[in-house]
């Protein structure tokens, strides 16, 4: 499983690498534009992202709107490799943001401090890991 982690904290980024790397390879992004020009690059090289953990609260560009660039780029430029799941992360657990990150085709949202079984416990719901 081939996994970006999109997080502008590096303890943070540093946890989820730890929690995620005997899964596959783990990539890391520090904002949205990174994020967004990761995933543009291994859709195009025929290696696309398998999991994406994308924060909401970052600089540059926050995670709605890496989300539906990422949502985008995945319709047209994808042949048939099947979409990221993406998981939302984020200390905001208000119901505006959840609703906006579902809309924007988020996959499962996890709010922050993120504990290991409940991060594998989303990969397992979204079928990455059995």
């Amino acid at each position: 499983m081939k996994i970006l982690i999109v997080e502008d904290d590096f303890t943070s980024r540093l946890f989820l690498r730890e929690m995620l790397k005997s899964y596959g390879p783990v990539h890391v992004s520090v904002n949205g534009k990174e994020a967004v020009e990761a995933v543009r690059r291994a859709v195009e090289a025929g290696e696309p992202y398998d999991l994406i953990c994308l924060d909401i609260m970052m600089p540059q560009m926050d995670g709605h709107q890496a989300l539906r660039q990422i949502r985008e780029i995945e319709k047209h430029d994808a042949v048939s490799a099947p979409r990221a799941k993406i998981i939302m992360t984020s200390a905001l657990a208000d119901k505006a943001n959840v609703i906006r990150a579902a809309r924007s085709e988020c996959d499962h949202f996890l709010v922050k401090p993120i504990e290991r079984t409940t991060l594998i416990g989303a990969m397992r719901k979204l079928r990455l890991i059995p």
